[in-house]
């Protein structure tokens, strides 16, 4: 049986290095790789390009790395939460791509699955067409996007086994399984790893022949961005 599982996170992310492009997976706060972004912060790579759905906040997720400028591009969809990320934006010291969130995912999937480009109606006539190739399918207009090449992928999953199967939890399950596969090396984090074989191959969201390392997580905090309660 094949045991993919590494002792720690360092372990982990053995190989990372300055000027690599990450993606990171998770929807908002959801899911996000916590261990992963911390040990990121403490390698203090630089230059690194990452690609994820948002930017994290001000003080947690991708925020942290934002924080010590570690990032030298963002390709994400959605940047509205993060301060940093704007001040760091509009003066002009962090490049930014910005990608229709289907697109976003697709392009991940399709590096996940070898297709190296698709074609897609979204943003055609606007300014994330510019410059790119397009077709016309069945008289509508189609922009040609190209699948993400990433050195590594660190994802977070809600159980997996020694093998890398991996199961994802609610609003986790956005990007995460889209990533898992999409780069060079996979790296898993995971809240409960058990052994192979105790998973239900029915429940499996991502198979372990899309990971290369998984370990046990540990301290998430699994913040909440906006916080909304009833009144009183």
């Amino acid at each position: 049986m094949i045991n993919k599982t590494v002792a720690d996170v360092s372990e982990a992310c053995k190989g990372v290095s300055d000027n690599m492009t990450f993606m990171l997976g998770g929807f908002g706060l959801s899911g996000i790789p916590e261990n992963a972004i911390a040990k990121l912060v403490e390698l203090n790579v630089k230059g690194v390009t990452c690609i994820s759905n948002n930017a994290g906040v001000d003080d947690f997720g991708l925020g942290l790395l934002l924080q010590k400028h570690q990032i030298k591009k963002m390709i994400s969809s959605y940047v509205g939460e993060n301060a940093e990320f704007e001040r760091q934006m509009l003066s002009g010291e962090l490049e930014v791509d910005l990608i229709p969130q289907g697109t976003l995912a697709q392009r991940c999937q399709a590096a996940k699955t070898g297709i190296p480009a698709f074609y897609t109606p979204a943003g055609y006539g606007t300014e994330v067409g510019e410059g790119k190739e397009t077709k016309e399918f069945n008289g509508k207009m189609h922009l040609l996007e190209h699948a993400f090449k990433a050195d590594f992928a660190f994802v977070k999953a809600w159980k997996g086994d020694t093998a890398g199967n991996l199961i994802f939890k609610g609003t986790a399950r956005n990007f995460n399984p889209n990533m898992a596969g999409a780069a060079k090396v996979t790296v898993a984090e995971v809240e409960e790893l058990v052994e192979a074989g105790e998973l239900d191959p029915n429940h499996i969201h991502v198979p372990g022949i899309f990971v290369q390392r998984i370990f046990q997580g540990e301290k998430y905090e699994k913040r909440i961005e906006q916080l909304t309660v009833r009144k009183k």
